[in-house]
């Protein structure tokens, strides 16, 4: 089986979330299975020399963009065992940052026909094409109306992956004859309209055979007006040709054992250097040392959809009358920055408010706290719960999206479940979940088997992977 993997992003070229943590895992758990899965994504300038310096240049083309034509250069590089192509042109991708230009329409319909358009080049003709997210969407569209009748583009199959439903790629309508140069009855019929402007995303799912999303629970969550964020009439209407495959995460990159960020390597069966890791945080951070004091956590962005005003409308009556630090890592919005600061001058001896990002202190954080909490308002499919398992710091979660799908309520009485969890967008819910982990931290044989549980649940790709194989093979029969 052969599968092209279309991506704006992808670890360890360049990243902005977690899509690029997901690009550079699974293609390469696919090809541990055996499938021959390559990726396609733009040439940024902001790409490490490390790689640029190594890509081998094999092809370059011309890409129309509506009435013009622009170059295409086709590199190359096989970074663990995978095949990597980059689309370069310097106009579009020789810039600071990746998103948020006024030409990104134009940037990424040139990048989603240039993916069609290098397959004769490289003479690789796979047998699905996995768009992801509005910057790839076109490809879907591209494919059915500019590669119809050809025969070697007849038989592709096409998934498009939804990462984020939120951030959908809305142009103002006139980009359908000055950029993409489409008829507009594909505008007129409804097939890339929305509210009078172009929607990338919405052009993406009508053109493609199937849509993924990144966990079960947001399959069915995008289909509610809720969370559908105005595409969830399209989304139920195609509820035949949805699916939900929750991410994983890179086990040998998230690894309690081998992490060099780490003050203390630890397994399973080695938990109490988990503690010692605590009590060096604590140190690090200027909290008060004490092994048995319970740390909650959060490695966050700070932005409302992470459910920070229930954390606001709460930790004042935790920090009070209970006796645990906190210990936050993330940046934001700055009326959220400012709480978390002012909660830490509020709470000097319990909380350390960390308003930047480290990829270190991160680790850190994940291999030291007890507790990790995430309450958001909706997660597609969430990083930070399994890494939180693997790492074993018992995660606090709104059901939702994948929270819901990796997060089980643990019962004392089996020993089985590996976090807490959570229903309803409600502030005293959260509270009495964390009240109740933390009243259940003091049995040191219970929490200890929680922690087992948590380590020992299979977020890695392996299986996801293998979904994603199965619905591969649906489609092409």
């Amino acid at each position: 089986m052969k599968v092209l993997y279309v991506v704006s992003e992808a670890v360890p070229f360049v990243k902005t979330g977690g899509l690029a943590d997901v690009a550079g895992s699974l293609p390469k758990a696919l090809v541990a299975e055996g499938v021959d899965a390559r990726v396609v994504l733009p040439k940024y300038s902001s790409i490490p020399e490390e790689f640029r310096n190594n890509m081998e240049h094999v092809a370059h083309i011309t890409i129309p963009v509506s009435w013009r034509e622009k170059y295409a250069g086709v590199e190359k590089l096989v970074h663990d065992g995978v095949t990597y192509y980059f689309i370069d042109n310097e106009e579009y991708f020789r810039r600071d940052g990746m998103y948020g230009y006024g030409d990104d329409a134009e940037r990424f319909s040139f990048f989603s026909r240039a993916v069609l358009n290098l397959l004769p080049a490289i003479d690789f003709w796979p047998d699905v094409i996995n768009s992801n997210d509005w910057h790839a969407a076109l490809v879907n569209v591209f494919l059915k109306l500019e590669h119809n009748g050809d025969a070697r583009y007849d038989n592709i199959k096409t998934v498009f992956s939804i990462h984020n439903l939120k951030y959908q790629g809305m142009f103002d309508k006139n980009v359908m004859s000055d950029v993409l140069g489409l008829d507009w009855k594909y505008f007129n019929n409804g097939d890339l309209e929305f509210n009078d402007a172009v929607n990338f995303m919405k052009g993406g799912m009508i053109y493609a055979d199937l849509i993924s999303t990144v966990s079960r629970t947001y399959a069915e969550e995008i289909q509610y007006e809720f969370y559908g964020e105005h595409l969830d009439g399209l989304l139920r209407k195609r509820q035949r040709d949805l699916r939900g495959i929750v991410n994983g995460i890179d086990v040998d990159v998230y690894n309690p054992a081998t992490d060099k960020n780490l003050f203390v390597n630890f397994d399973v069966d080695s938990l109490d250097k988990k503690v010692e890791n605590k009590v060096k945080l604590q140190e690090q951070l200027g909290l008060p040392v004490g092994r048995n004091i319970p740390m909650l956590s959060m490695v966050s962005r700070l932005v409302e959809p992470k459910g920070l005003e229930l954390i606001i409308r709460i930790m004042d009556e935790i920090l009070s009358h209970e006796e645990c630090q906190f210990v936050l890592l993330g940046t934001g919005d700055k009326g959220y920055e400012d709480w978390f600061r002012d909660l830490q001058w509020r709470y000097p001896t319990k909380v350390s408010a960390n308003i930047y990002f480290s990829n270190e202190l991160a680790q850190r954080i994940y291999g030291s706290a007890d507790v990790f909490l995430m309450p958001s308002i909706y997660e597609p499919c969430g990083i930070g719960q399994m890494i939180a398992l693997r790492y074993g710091t018992i995660p606090v979660v709104r059901e939702t999206g994948g929270l819901k799908d990796t997060v089980k309520q643990y019962d004392k009485y089996s020993a089985t479940g590996n976090g807490y969890t959570f229903a309803d967008i409600n502030a005293h819910d959260l509270m009495y979940t964390i009240k109740r982990a933390l009243t259940e931290y003091e049995y040191i044989g219970l929490w200890n088997q929680m922690q087992k549980n948590a380590m020992c649940s299979d977020v890695s790709w392996s299986r996801s992977a293998r979904e994603y194989i199965d619905m591969y093979k649906q489609l092409i029969g």
